[in-house]
């Protein structure tokens, strides 16, 4: 009985939320450019710490990995956005 009134709760949540406002062409817009930026920044982030993890070796290897990533995520947030 329980879980027939949680799939019923669940479903009516389900359908009043598809009956809501369609997003506007600005808000589709501004969403795009979200994704656009986040993709660059991440992009950046695995490129710059792949290249950092290439030189240095122990605990300087690990630096400069981390280093990499975080000039990659700069630089891909710059470029996105």
């Amino acid at each position: 009985m329980k879980r027939i009134l949680a799939v019923i709760t669940l479903g009516g949540a389900g359908l009043l939320t598809a009956c809501g406002p369609a997003p506007t062409p600005q808000q589709q817009a501004a969403r795009q450019h979200e994704i656009a930026c986040l993709g660059g920044t991440l992009g950046g982030a695995l490129v710059g710490g792949a290249i950092g993890n290439q030189f240095g070796g122990g605990s300087g290897k690990d630096i400069l990995t981390a280093a990499g990533a975080v000039a990659g995520g700069v630089e891909g947030q710059r470029f996105a956005c």
